[in-house]
């Protein structure tokens, strides 16, 4: 590894920075990352490093938090998250991807936002953390996959009600959600042929079109068109039967075909060590699959699993790429 990982701090007010400092502590210097954010803002008795560039972080990571400081303008309470420390989060979002397209980082990962602190004081405009980045990466499309040793699962669609679903999942969102699946497989897992399974969006998978006929109508025909590219694809699998441990065996990936027929799968398996991944960006980027739990914030409470776990598979991604 000839670069850190970039951990931006996210919500202040919320679980970030204690469990920023507990995954320091189990990784110490097998996982070199720094943290971009407010020194202060750390647990006390943090041992922290400041550091004005990434590369002083490789050394530095063995003994101590390195940190790149960004400047909040209001004190932090845990669990309050305050609006006037809005723009301080983003620009802490935008440093790290700006050193990660440059190299100085190998890969983003960032800790969970609190997204209406930052409408209320940044007037920020997206939906959340991944559409952010695309728009910072100039990317039209990015796709959400949740992943972990034992799972992972792609929801064309994600964070919309359940009776937009159909109309939102289109024969272009679809066929660009496997695509861009696929080459992240390739590219940034290192699965040369990706064996990716793709879920009905009706009970059953429509069952021949008496629960539903969009699999019929434009789904799996859809999916034929891929089979002159070089896809190793299957389906249209039911949703029911196609998380179980014989099934999970036959497929690198599944697409789902909204949020919850994704999440709650993964969720269940493997609730501490999901990460969430964005793919089709030009630089690698992790999360872990969790929020800002401002209801336990400061308490000492919060399992820094899944950020281990996030910035782990970083470091592994980096390592593919």
């Amino acid at each position: 590894m000839t670069a850190p990982i970039a951990l931006s701090c996210g919500e202040p007010a919320g679980i970030g920075p204690e469990i920023a400092a507990k995954a320091w502590d189990a990784l110490r210097g097998t996982c070199p990352f720094f943290y971009i954010g407010d020194a202060a803002h750390l647990p006390a008795g943090t041992p922290i490093a400041r550091i004005t560039e990434p590369a002083q972080a490789m050394s530095a990571c063995a003994t101590a938090l390195p940190v790149l400081q960004v400047d909040f303008p209001a004190p932090n309470i845990p669990g309050q998250p305050d609006p006037a420390n809005a723009p301080s989060v983003v620009d802490a979002i935008e440093r790290g991807v700006e050193l990660t397209r440059s190299g100085a980082a190998q890969a983003l990962c960032t800790a969970p936002i609190h997204k209406k602190a930052l409408i209320e004081g940044a007037g920020f405009s997206y939906p959340g953390h991944t559409e952010f980045l695309a728009a910072l990466a100039g990317r039209e499309r990015v796709v959400m996959m949740l992943a972990s040793d034992q799972l992972r699962v792609v929801p064309a669609t994600i964070h919309i009600p359940l009776s937009r679903v159909p109309s939102a999942l289109t024969p272009d969102l679809l066929r660009a959600t496997i695509e861009i699946t696929a080459q992240g497989l390739r590219n940034q897992f290192g699965i040369d042929s990706p064996r990716i399974a793709i879920a009905g969006l009706n009970p059953h998978a429509g069952e021949g079109g008496k629960m539903g006929t969009e699999e019929l109508d434009w789904i799996a025909p859809l999916l034929a068109e891929f089979q002159p590219e070089g896809y190793t694809l299957s389906g249209l699998h039911p949703a029911d039967t196609l998380f179980h441990a014989a099934a999970r065996a036959n497929y690198d990936a599944a697409i789902c075909m909204y949020h919850d027929q994704a999440l709650i799968p993964i969720k269940t398996l493997d609730f501490d060590r999901g990460v969430n991944v964005t793919l089709g960006l030009p630089f690698i980027r992790t999360s872990p699959d969790h929020g800002t739990a401002l209801d336990i914030a400061g308490q000492d409470r919060a399992s820094p699993t899944s950020l281990i776990e996030a910035l782990k598979l970083a470091q592994s991604m980096a390592g593919t790429r």
